[in-house]
């Protein structure tokens, strides 16, 4: 016997649910914008619709999918039209389960707040920024157009943001007291930058790779913090 469908309150509940499970509320929007799209949607259309870099569109959407909360086909959309099919994403049903898997990363995180304790605060804050910063290149590299030596800095800065925000930080730029600035409203790494403050050092260097590897060596400060009492995150460049 088929369940009945979920009411607008259950349905609302589960779309929080994902959204903490990914810690992301832009990837809330995109699963829901697939979800009105019975033929899919393709990375390119939910660029264009949240005004993202094609590729931090494509990393959310991969990552609904590796959840299993998007399949992934092959195709045209509604309009058809001559030329290579997209990859399309598809919502996987059309009820949405009330099962939340657990979040191993709270395990992780939890277990990287430890290790960090361990070690004194210089040399913690000095590891989480060298891994901050290689990742940061890394991100910038796999997005496959670092070459493009045309970019200005309020550009590549604003590829910095929609990088982070695909990766739980809720990230802007913005014009800051004759600066600029990119700005977290969102920590993925929740308590711990409380108790460890040192892993806020991990997304710092995330900006300075991918500022490195985008435009060139900037200076960055930090400016606001949480664990410091502010309402948000800020870097100064």
């Amino acid at each position: 016997m088929d369940a009945p469908p979920l009411t607008p309150t259950e349905f609302s509940s589960v779309v929080t649910a994902i959204t903490s499970a990914f810690g992301d509320p832009t990837r809330r929007e995109i699963y829901l914008f697939g979800r009105e799209h019975a033929e899919g949607v393709t990375a390119a259309e939910v660029a264009r619709q949240f005004d993202l870099h094609p590729n931090v569109a494509r990393h959310h959407l991969d990552k609904l999918s590796s959840a299993g909360h998007l399949e992934v086909t092959t195709g045209r959309g509604a309009g058809g039209g001559a030329g290579r099919p997209s990859k399309r994403y598809k919502a996987t049903a059309a009820r949405v389960s009330m099962d939340v898997p657990v979040r191993h990363d709270d395990v992780l995180i939890t277990l990287l707040g430890r290790a960090l304790a361990m070690l004194p605060r210089e040399a913690a804050e000095r590891m989480a920024e060298e891994v901050g910063v290689e990742y940061g290149l890394a991100m910038a590299k796999a997005m496959g157009d670092s070459s493009d030596t045309t970019r200005s800095f309020r550009a590549a800065l604003h590829v910095v943001a929609d990088a982070l925000t695909a990766h739980g930080f809720a990230a802007h730029a913005e014009g800051r007291e004759g600066s600029m600035s990119i700005v977290r409203d969102h920590c993925p790494f929740g308590d711990l930058s409380s108790s460890n403050p040192v892993i806020c050092a991990v997304d710092r260097g995330m900006v300075r790779g991918m500022l490195h590897e985008l435009y060139g060596d900037t200076e960055l400060s930090l400016t606001a913090s949480r664990p410091q009492g502010d309402l948000v995150c800020v870097s100064s460049v």
